[in-house]
């Protein structure tokens, strides 16, 4: 099974994505873990998008798509993935199914996260991430604080915030090229069938472990 989160940065996507990942064991597949990797490993693509990336630019499709190619034939994604900030624009989701087309497979949900700008914006500020690479666990210092401040529940690891987490003006930014660049795709995959849109926000009391239950419990069960 193929699976893609949608949504604006700060919706919760890597919150849901990581909940579905632990019922289903398929793995979670984030462009921004490729790059990383690729640029540690001074692969020949990684270092071609680090020109982009120390720059502050968008990594042209021509060398992320290879990556996501690449990272969905390793023995772990056999069965399926989790995609998480890819696809990003209507030519990288036709690109997608064909990558998928050559090995049978097809994307079979598609959940688009909904969450209103302001909420947002305050969750992204207040947003922190294990510094563990192999555990990346995501706390909101007002929503789910770690137990003992600055530290990972889980490993014990630091966290940290995102640099592009830090400024509410390059936080809206971002989300204005959300908006231009990859709503869109709900379009797309609304008329495929596959989309599935849930409201994440405080002010109806359904945040993202709320879907990821409803999901896991009511789609991907039955």
């Amino acid at each position: 099974m193929v699976i893609i989160m949608l949504g604006a940065q700060g919706t919760g996507k890597g919150t849901v994505a990581g909940l579905i990942s632990e019922q289903t064991k398929l793995p979670q597949i984030s462009t921004g873990d490729i790059f990383r990797l690729n640029i540690s490993e001074k692969t020949e693509l990684g270092i071609e998008a680090d020109k982009y990336i120390s720059q502050g630019n968008l990594v042209p499709d021509e060398i992320t798509v290879p990556m996501v190619a690449n990272r969905l034939q390793e023995k772990d994604a056999e069965d399926g993935a989790i995609l998480d900030g890819f696809p990003r624009t209507i030519e990288q989701a036709k690109s997608l199914d064909e990558i998928l087309k050559k090995s049978g497979k097809k994307v079979n949900l598609v959940i688009n996260l909904s969450t209103p700008r302001e909420e947002i914006i305050d969750r992204m500020l207040t947003r922190r991430i294990c510094s563990n690479p192999e555990c990346k666990l995501i706390y909101n210092t007002k929503l789910h604080p770690p137990k003992v401040e600055g530290i990972c529940d889980r490993c014990g690891a630091p966290l940290k915030q995102r640099e592009d987490d830090l400024d509410p003006v390059v936080i809206n930014k971002r989300l204005e090229t959300y908006e231009t660049q990859t709503a869109p795709l709900v379009e797309y995959y609304k008329e495929k069938g596959v989309l599935r849109t849930e409201t994440v926000s405080m002010s109806i009391n359904r945040m993202g472990k709320d879907v990821a239950e409803d999901i896991i419990n009511n789609v991907l069960k039955k």
